[in-house]
């Protein structure tokens, strides 16, 4: 009898090994410089070898694309889980997203300027997709979409505003929460500049 092969096996098996590339550049990209991103230090951390790496990604730009993937979905899960216009809970989904990806993201945000074209896209799409969540999230409470209330809330919801309180003054989890909510209050109530 003709021995059958079990591709679901092979699929999933397929699937765990490029897993195990992604998250290895993952961690390695929130570490170093993306220069120093090797494809034989993501081979290592993943526990295969490089040509395991081009196979499943193509190339390093590919393993670094699919970090963005991952990334990005989590970014999208962690923010939009807040109903638009419930302030609280959107800044507690925000920070949640800051404490689990803000030093990755910072890490890529600092090589920005350094000529390192995967960089520059990753912090040009970063700001895209934190502008959208701002004028998304806060809606309802903004009839009049004037573009400078909405850069006021994307400056008090920022990344660097999370890394001020938790990472430079040691503010709690609780303390950044309240201060951003302020922050982001304040703007939502103030009255509307003139034209």
């Amino acid at each position: 009898m003709p021995r059958v092969y079990d591709m679901t096996h092979r699929a999933r098996r397929t699937e765990r090994t490029a897993e195990r590339i992604a998250a290895s550049a993952e961690a390695l990209l929130a570490a170093h410089p993306i220069g120093e991103v090797t494809l034989q230090a993501i081979a290592d951390g993943a526990g295969v070898s490089v040509q395991t790496v081009l196979r499943h990604m193509g190339s390093r730009d590919g393993c670094i694309d699919a970090v963005g993937h991952r990334v990005a979905a989590r970014v999208e899960a962690q923010r939009s889980r807040s109903a638009p216009g419930d302030v609280d809970a959107a800044i507690g989904d925000l920070l949640e997203h800051y404490e689990a990806e803000g030093r990755l993201v910072l890490n890529l945000l600092a090589q920005e300027r350094s000529g390192e074209a995967l960089a520059q896209r990753a912090a040009q799409q970063g700001r895209e997709v934190h502008r959208a969540w701002v004028q998304r999230t806060f809606a309802p409470r903004l009839p009049d979409r004037e573009r400078g209330t909405i850069d006021a809330l994307v400056a008090a919801t920022d990344l660097y505003l999370w890394k001020l309180l938790r990472l430079d003054l040691g503010r709690s989890p609780a303390q950044a929460r309240s201060v951003m909510t302020r922050l982001v209050r304040g703007v939502l109530e103030a009255p509307c500049p003139e034209s």
